[in-house]
């Protein structure tokens, strides 16, 4: 199968379900009265597809990598984000570990995306000579 948007990739749609979970769980009464923390975990839930989107975007391979990474931290950044939650009371036992297996589960398939990258002998579209344009005459 051919890739040819960010949206067709798993890890991306996965980052999504993720995203919209922590919505789900923030607009809770719990969450009512601490708008940094919920500002916060909503913002790194975002920050794993939009680093996604804008490496894939880039069109390269080693750029998409990078964004990866940092996709794959705001992942262990949600991850502790979750703990807190639960530690304060804001999330119950079924919702913690649900959400906690679903960030360790995205950060691995991020992580094994990667190594795939690596090991790929593609670079990128945006390194594929157009000869259309090559010509000045």
């Amino acid at each position: 199968m051919t890739i040819k948007d960010f949206e067709d990739l798993i890890i991306y749609k996965n980052s999504r379900v993720l995203a919209k979970q922590v919505y789900d769980i923030t607009k809770n009464s719990s969450f009512e009265h601490d708008y940094r923390f919920v500002q916060q975990i909503r913002a790194s839930a975002g920050s794993i597809s939009d680093n996604i989107a804008e490496g894939f975007e880039r069109q390269g391979n080693k750029e998409f990598q990078n964004f990866l990474y940092i996709a794959k931290g705001s992942c262990g950044e949600l991850r502790s984000q979750i703990n807190r939650a639960y530690d304060v009371g804001f999330i119950n036992e079924e919702t913690y570990r649900q959400m906690y297996n679903d960030c360790k589960r995205l950060s691995s398939s991020i992580f094994h995306f990667i190594t795939s990258l690596k090991n790929s002998e593609y670079t990128g579209t945006k390194y594929i000579e157009d000869d259309s344009n090559s010509s000045y005459e």
